[in-house]
């Protein structure tokens, strides 16, 4: 499961990356590869069967916490 994990996150990099490069968006890459990279730990994580929290709860509290103040 992890080498088809591996192998997924790769072709997506190999599809997107080289538009980029030659476009020379060197911010957007930057952007993309941090994001496809939090993307490829917390999969990995989740195929280990490491237990993940809920992100709701903090969303939540931000969310609560800027609409207290529009009252």
């Amino acid at each position: 499961m992890i080498i088809l994990l591996i192998t997924a996150f790769i072709g997506i990099a190999l599809f997107e990356v080289p538009g980029l490069v030659h476009k020379k968006y060197w911010r957007e890459l930057i952007v993309f590869l941090l994001f496809l990279l939090f993307a490829f730990i917390l999969s990995l994580l989740q195929i280990m069967g490491v237990k993940l929290p809920n992100p709701t709860k903090g969303i939540e509290f931000v969310v609560k916490y800027f609409l207290s103040f529009l009252k």
